[in-house]
């Protein structure tokens, strides 16, 4: 792989911006920008952990008031379900109907 001008430019650039950031830093409001930094990454951090904290409560609301609004909005909706799956646990599934050959595995 060669070196050509415009990759040696890009390095020169980013040395470049590195020893302007350090130096930047360094000065007291370069400090002051750290601290900010730093109080709002620790700010952020306890609000996810707080999330962290109130998530399981709110998946459990979550699915009590889902489980709710599909019981009101479609009454038969557990029935079905519950055939449904009876439907295809059984082997025989539901009377009258012809059930389908499981293949044998291959060996």
């Amino acid at each position: 792989m060669s070196i050509n001008a415009k990759h040696l430019a890009t390095f020169i650039l980013g040395a470049a911006a590195g020893v302007a950031a350090h130096k930047y830093l360094q000065t007291e409001e370069g400090e002051k920008l750290l601290e900010d930094l730093k109080t709002k990454a620790n700010d952020l951090k306890a609000e996810a952990e707080g999330a962290m904290d109130k998530a399981p409560e709110y998946f459990d609301e979550l699915k009590t008031k889902g489980s709710e609004a599909l019981k009101t909005s479609f009454p038969d909706a557990e029935i079905f379900l519950k055939d449904l799956y009876a439907k295809f646990t059984t082997k025989g599934g539901t009377e009258g109907a012809e059930a389908t050959p499981t293949p044998d595995p291959i060996s």
